[in-house]
């Protein structure tokens, strides 16, 4: 370099292990960046960052900013007693009116079995910066803000007079920090004061010139204390940290003993660090030995040497890790293309030596005028900025050793959020986890299965007490403490004991993905062993030759009863069997692979499996969502509960079970189009398992619909101008959900199937490359294809050998994979090409 500077060469990314052979790509993409035109006026205009356990909004004001601040084990309460000793006879009762058709009466005497709420997601509070009053007059039209997913940093830049000011912020997963870094293009041009708060009990002072701490506790209830100290318990207390760095010559004082002003400085760097006395889902906090200030004050002298250069370079190795392990391009047809002069658009590369912002022609454009525009001009680069962003979003809110995503991600700025911002086990959870394997983040998925553990030590207790069962059970809601009994409130919603098992399948997912057999052996199985006891003894003889769920619900729906009232409870929904059936599944291949199918427990469930009500077809022709064809009040529902079977799990396939799909096809018709985000790329997967590439893609357009935050409450789903997704309000399931179903429409797999562009929407994305996906039995899918046809398939595996069944427009070929070996296949499924996965490296 010109200055003398050693520059880092990184090892190549994940994704350009391969490149296809006969095509040139010629990269028409946008910047994978998220702008803004102005400072945000809405907290769904804000920018989101984080590393798993920390997480800032960076509103981008101009005289005054405020990054409002998360850390992930901020809830109310303690841990809970989640046992119900009067629900056995409650069961009972209900179980009866159910054997005799009394469906209403049972729904309401199943209120019996519900329980207190889950706690409630907290905030951690501000970091509030306030500029002199000069910036105020910033020059017009010089404002920039901007999220570059490539780097995972949020930048803010504007003039005043003749001075250029930026803002660089990112959070560290290696260092666990939120960096902070603000200067101007002339010397002695900063100055500004920065403070803590936070709407939680807190106490916030200066420590010396160059910190603040702030200390503070979240309510040991979710709902507001009384006056009795007895009933106020101790909840979590928390730290937060704020360290300032200036250049020379600048001068800090402190203000009002909580502030501190910086005063003609060439540029400032805050760290901000924190941390909480919570120690598990089992220890209460009044008995946690964490000490949360010492914590966050011995968290930053672990960095104190390092320079903001080398936190940056730390932060930016570990998130392109992940990040760069997938690329997509996406572009329309060539002809069209040479219509509307896309093709010369030229992808602007993110540096890595440098946190500035770029130089495009698609600057002037705001990410939420793309949004706008998306029904006129359907910008296969959208959707490439979307499925990555949704990418951005699980690295930023789900990292090993921290707390699942919860309904927010990790991202809230009240109290009080909707729906408590507790993971929800009916659907949320499980999407928000959707993509960390398809996509190729497993490392991700790693808090859920921590989380399940701890599910199934409280789970055991309700199993016991409340149904007087084996193993262990989960239901609709949780929360930091692992609540594994009914929620609070009418059946509908909480009486619905199927969470925990259909958690389990993403253990036995994420085997299929890896092949890691040590992973099945010592934490799949154990867990998948103690749900499978829950599910046998829920499991009750009926009447005929099967064994039925009692009760049962289908996820947040009613239905119509004979005698002409609404209902939800009855027996034996088609979700239930669905998710029961995947689970005997699972757990019966795994004892094979592990050496254990002769165990007395795989034996039982041998033996239920063809005991299990079939899925059945309705008069109308749709897949019957109870086990009876009840009248349904609301056809187009939410919730798409019957055809888990399809996607998520396997039991219906285009292949074995057409006239289920063509029954699963007219659900999606008669459920329609609207409804909240989750729901929307849940229909996409849906359509996608289908091979119904132009209603798969219809769900895509759906979805990218600009929402007006004023008035949210008129609009069912689409995307705020950050690309959060509206359920509404914001929900961030729909943004993994669609990066899964993206995956899903290019890709799809068994254990020995490799299905390649089986939903692809030829027209509008006729031209494109994916590499990086993985794919069920420990392979890595990279596919290009020209004007709707396939052009070459790439496919390696690390540590597996394996054969692969390639499925392309009917064509079906065999492929051998040896591990360490990367195999290039035409467009006629003809391997071309081999070379090693070290070659790769270095080529």
């Amino acid at each position: 370099m010109d200055d003398g500077e050693w520059v880092l060469v990184r090892k190549p990314a994940e994704k350009d292990i391969w490149n296809p052979t006969s095509m040139a790509l010629a990269d028409t993409s946008k910047p994978l960046k998220v702008t803004f035109s102005g400072p945000a006026k809405h907290w769904t205009d804000a920018i989101p960052i984080g590393n798993g356990r920390l997480g800032a909004m960076v509103w981008g004001g101009i005289a005054s900013e405020t990054l409002q601040l998360n850390e992930d084990t901020l809830w109310t309460g303690i841990p809970g007693n989640y046992t119900n000793p009067d629900a056995p006879a409650a069961l009972a009762e209900v179980r009866k009116l159910v054997d005799s058709g009394e469906y209403a009466e049972a729904t309401k005497a199943a209120v019996k079995l519900s329980d207190h709420p889950s706690d409630v997601y907290q905030l951690l509070g501000d970091i509030k910066l306030e500029f002199d009053d000069s910036h105020i007059k910033y020059t017009e039209g010089t404002y920039r803000r901007e999220l570059d997913l490539e780097s995972a940093t949020a930048a803010v830049k504007y003039s005043v007079g003749d001075v250029e000011f930026t803002r660089e912020h990112f959070v560290s997963n290696p260092d666990q920090v939120i960096v902070t870094k603000i200067s101007g293009s002339k010397p002695k041009s900063l100055s500004f004061t920065v403070s803590l708060d936070s709407k939680l009990h807190h106490d916030s002072q200066a420590n010396g010139k160059n910190q603040i701490i702030m200390q503070g506790s979240c309510p040991g209830k979710r709902i507001a204390p009384k006056a009795s100290a007895n009933e106020n318990p101790k909840g979590i207390q928390f730290a937060a940290c704020l360290e300032l760095q200036i250049s020379e010559g600048g001068v800090v004082s402190i203000l009002d003993d909580k502030k501190l002003k910086v005063e003609d400085s060439d540029w400032a760097v805050l760290l901000l660090v924190a941390s909480s006395s919570f120690d598990g889902p089992f220890t209460m906090p009044s008995e946690s030995r964490k000490d949360p200030t010492s914590e966050s004050i011995n968290a930053l002298k672990s960095i104190k040497n390092l320079s903001y250069s080398d936190l940056y370079a730390h932060h930016l190795d570990d998130y392109q890790n992940l990040f760069h392990r997938v690329s997509l391009q996406l572009s329309k047809s060539s002809k069209s293309n040479l219509k509307d002069g896309s093709l010369a658009m030229k992808k602007v590369k993110s540096s890595t030596t440098n946190l500035y912002f770029s130089k495009s022609e698609d600057d002037a454009v705001s990410t939420a005028e793309r949004v706008k525009s998306f029904q006129t001009d359907e910008d296969p680069s959208f959707v490439e900025l979307l499925f990555q962003y949704g990418r951005y979003l699980l690295i930023s809110s789900s990292r090993p050793g921290t707390q699942v995503s919860n309904l927010q991600g990790i991202w809230s700025k009240d109290i009080e959020p909707a729906w408590d911002g507790a993971p929800h086990l009916n659907i949320n959870l499980q999407m928000n986890y959707w993509p960390s394997l398809s996509c190729n983040l497993k490392e991700c998925q790693e808090p859920l299965f921590d989380y399940i553990s701890s599910l199934s030590i409280n789970g055991s207790k309700t199993a016991k007490v409340n149904y007087e069962a084996g193993g262990w059970v989960a239901h609709q809601v949780s929360d930091i403490w692992a609540k594994t009994s009914p929620d609070r409130g009418e059946a509908v919603w909480a009486l619905w004991p199927m969470g925990g098992a259909w958690l389990c399948t993403h253990l036995w997912e994420h085997f299929a993905y890896t092949m890691d057999k040590d992973f099945l052996k010592n934490k799949a199985y154990p867990l998948l062993e103690g749900c499978t006891f829950f599910l046998l003894d829920w499991l009750i003889e009926g009447p005929g030759v099967y064994l039925e769920t009692n009760p049962s619900t289908s996820p947040e729906h009613m239905f119509v009863a004979p005698n002409g009232e609404q209902a939800s409870v009855s027996y034996s929904s088609t979700m239930d069997i669905a998710i029961i059936r995947e689970v005997f599944s699972e757990i019966v291949s795994a004892a094979e692979i592990l050496g254990r199918k002769d165990d007395a427990l795989i034996g039982k469930v041998r033996e239920a499996q063809p005991k299990l009500l079939p899925t059945k077809i309705a008069r109308d022709g749709s897949i019957m969502e109870w086990a009876q064809d009840f009248q349904d009040p609301d056809v187009h529902h939410r919730h798409l509960s019957h055809l888990f079977g399809l996607f998520p799990g396997h039991t219906i396939t285009v292949e074995k079970t057409p006239d289920l799909c063509k029954a699963a096809d007219n659900t999606l018709y008669k459920r329609g189009e609207d409804g909240p985000g989750w729901s929307t790329t849940w229909k996409i997967a849906l359509w996608a398992r289908l091979h119904n590439s132009e209603h798969a893609y219809r769900m895509v357009k759906h979805l990218i619909s600009l929402v007006d935050p004023t008035h949210e409450g008129d609009f069912e789903g689409g995307l705020y101008s950050n690309l959060f997704t509206a359920h509404p309000p914001f929900q961030i399931d729909a943004n993994f959900g669609f990066s899964a179903a993206i995956a899903e429409m290019l890709v799809q797999s068994t254990m020995k199937d490799l299905y390649l562009l089986p939903a692809l929407p030829r027209d509008k994305w006729a031209n494109g490359c994916v590499k990086g996906l993985k794919a069920r039995g420990g392979v890595t899918v990279n596919i290009c294809w020209q004007e709707g046809d396939l052009e070459e398939v790439g496919l390696w595996s690390k540590e597996q050998n394996s054969v692969e069944r390639l499925h392309y427009r009917g064509t079906i070929i065999t492929a051998e994979i040896s591990s360490g070996k990367v195999y290039t296949f035409n467009r006629h499924l003809k391997c071309v090409r081999t070379y090693s996965l070290s070659e790769a490296a270095f080529s």
